[in-house]
């Protein structure tokens, strides 16, 4: 397999690992919370993932 093509697999294996576990965390924390409180409940798991991935 070409390196190149293995680091491209790798890549967009990590980012749909990042992707699929953002959806259950939030779809977790929204788990019977209130209207009000979803907002934020959403800018919380917001601030989560961006520090997963090394934005913060």
């Amino acid at each position: 397999m070409d390196p190149m093509l293995a680091w491209l697999v790798v890549a967009v294996a990590v980012v749909l690992i990042i992707a699929i576990a953002a959806v259950a965390v939030a779809r977790y924390a929204l788990n019977g919370t209130d209207s009000e409180h979803r907002a934020a409940v959403l800018s919380a798991v917001a601030e989560i993932v961006r520090a997963i991935r090394g934005r913060r």
